[in-house]
């Protein structure tokens, strides 16, 4: 256990001091190297020492033992320290392993995860388990969140958020923080529960993520008094503003959904704001092809061209994230007994690394890449593929509901009167209206509706991957439905297209029927391949991948399906239940 929670043992940091010492050599020797010093908000030069996954030493001197240490001179080079991506929801298809790989391709060597999937899915104690494996075996520094509630109404949801589930989440030397909070309506309106967890969070000294779309300032100073430390739902500068002047951290957002850091930045700088050393960046779980442009480099990059002067720039890439999670002291500098995160760069102005060393060790190096090792032991911690043990049949297709949902843009769903005959077999593809059912993952339950605003001309289409895990199914003809389905079935989760009986597209995702276990350009690859077959039957919004996945999630307006039926958010009440099969 000293071994887990404490990275560097007694024998380590003997050996560390012996380099020091020159009683040993470093393992890496950067020399006449531009670093960012962040203690100093400057640009120096310097000689950096690093003995496996430690730096030891910053500054004029060089070793005296150097018998076996790699030099590299960065005379025409700039060092900063590796990129933090604080608030990541790595399950978007893609897996931790794989996300951790290629965004440390791109200098994001530190990754902070919502904990959401394995804390639903799997056993505490081969989830804890998994993500100290992730941690060990990683160049990338793997951290995570708790969460305080599933973000939709669960059937047995006070079994899933136990008091040892929770306390062992919260308590784990990997988990730095506890959110993000999306059940804060819940707290304001009583619920002593999440409140109780929030307390404990703070008295073992770790922050609490905020979820506060829209928030007003009068909701924003009563989180702030229930302990919430930093939001990320800013979507104007004068939100990111207020934010700050309420003493929140603030984490500026760039996704596939809201790329909204451009705007941001140029209204917080209208607004007079020249100290961005509160403020972070976050690409908040985007979808893969959204990462092919990068990701916190690319933020980075942004930033810089909107006019934030470049240390400002870098530091809410690394140290300010550091300083907020309490981890500056081996996290988010360039200076003696930080991890070896570094990305070397060709010039400031350029945050895209033509060499990174994560960990002490080269994932990238003259803009090769050194370790292309993609396999991870998933089923020995229980993420296993989905097991549907059981079929559709034309019985689960009767749509006698009068309420349907109507999707006003990729996420919010309202509800709307349906005018339609829905006892046919298949719809016309003159409206936009597709019959929509949602299944328990274990066959026990079946919503039945009729969804207006997703596609006006899609045969079947069959989704694993969803809030809950359980699977969706929509389309204009029920016969391209239940094939849809079967594809999905046979292959263990996934996301399927069919037209005509035909499988036109097929996304597998083996693992918990949410993600992949292929490379993360294979899966970019995959989801261009659907978002364009989708957009071609219609779809109209920005990301169908985050449609499917926020079909269940409460923390969004104004009606969602759950597990218990079809919730109207704002009356906290189910207007139609589901029904058993």
């Amino acid at each position: 256990m000293a071994d887990r929670i404490y990275r560097w043992t007694k024998k380590l940091l003997r050996q560390q001091l012996a380099v020091i010492r020159g009683e040993k050599a470093p393992t890496i020797l950067l020399t006449n190297a531009t670093y960012l010093n962040s203690a100093r908000r400057k640009w120096l030069s310097a000689n950096i020492w690093i003995y496996e996954d430690r730096i030891v030493y910053v500054g004029e001197l060089m070793p005296t033992n150097l018998v076996g240490t790699e030099i590299v001179d960065c005379q025409n080079d700039v060092v900063v320290p590796g990129y933090i991506e604080h608030h990541a929801h790595p399950f978007q298809l893609y897996n931790p392993h794989s996300f951790a790989k290629y965004a440390s391709q791109k200098g994001t060597t530190t990754l902070i995860n919502d904990n959401m999937m394995f804390f639903l899915s799997l056993e505490k104690k081969k989830a804890l388990t998994l993500i100290e494996t992730l941690d060990q075996t990683l160049p990338t520094s793997m951290y995570w969140w708790c969460r305080y509630d599933a973000q939709t109404e669960l059937e047995e949801e006070e079994e899933v958020f136990s008091y040892s589930k929770m306390k062992a989440w919260l308590e784990h030397h990997l988990v730095v923080q506890g959110g993000e909070l999306t059940s804060w309506p819940k707290v304001l309106g009583g619920d002593d529960s999440i409140l109780h967890w929030m307390q404990e969070t703070k008295r073992i000294g770790k922050p609490i993520e905020g979820h506060l779309p829209g928030a007003s300032e009068r909701t924003l100073a009563q989180m702030a008094i229930l302990g919430v430390n930093c939001d990320h739902e800013a979507m104007t500068g004068k939100e990111a503003v207020m934010r700050l002047d309420m003493g929140y951290t603030t984490s500026l957002r760039y996704s596939s959904i809201r790329p909204d850091l451009p705007k941001i930045i140029e209204e917080m700088l209208e607004l007079g704001i020249d100290d961005f050393s509160r403020c972070l960046f976050t690409t908040d779980g985007s979808t893969p092809a959204f990462y092919e442009q990068g990701i916190i480099d690319k933020m980075i990059a942004i930033a810089i061209e909107k006019g934030v002067p470049t240390v400002e720039a870098y530091h809410m890439a690394s140290y300010n994230v550091a300083k907020h999670y309490n981890m500056d002291s081996k996290l988010g500098m360039i200076a003696p007994g930080r991890m070896a995160h570094l990305n070397i760069l060709s010039h400031q102005e350029n945050p895209v690394p033509h060499s990174v060393l994560a960990k002490g060790k080269w994932v990238r190096k003259y803009n090769a890449v050194v370790d292309e090792e993609e396999t991870f032991p998933w089923g020995e911690y229980g993420v296993t593929s989905l097991q549907l043990d059981f079929d559709v049949t034309m019985d689960d297709f009767h749509f006698s509901m009068p309420l349907g949902i109507e999707m006003t843009n990729a996420v919010i769903l309202k509800p709307y009167q349906i005018g339609l005959e829905d006892t046919m077999d298949a719809l016309e593809t003159s409206h936009d209206e597709c019959y929509f059912v949602m299944l328990d993952k274990h066959g026990k339950w079946r919503i039945n509706t009729i969804i207006k605003g997703f596609a006006d001309s899609l045969g079947g289409f069959a989704s694993s991957y969803s809030n809950t895990g359980d699977v969706i199914l929509i389309g204009k003809k029920k016969q391209d439905m239940i094939i849809a389905f079967q594809q999905l079935k046979k292959q263990g989760g996934g996301i399927v297209i069919v037209e005509d009986g035909k499988v036109l597209s097929n996304l597998e995702l083996p693992l918990l029927g949410c993600m992949s276990n292929a490379s993360m350009d294979v899966v970019i690859q995959k989801q261009k391949e659907i978002v364009s077959i989708l957009k071609e039957k219609g779809y109209k919004h920005e990301d169908p991948i985050y449609s499917i996945l926020f079909f269940s999630s409460t923390h969004l307006p104004y009606i969602r399906i759950t597990q218990k039926g079809i919730y109207d958010v704002f009356n906290k009440n189910v207007l139609f239940p589901s029904i058993m099969r």
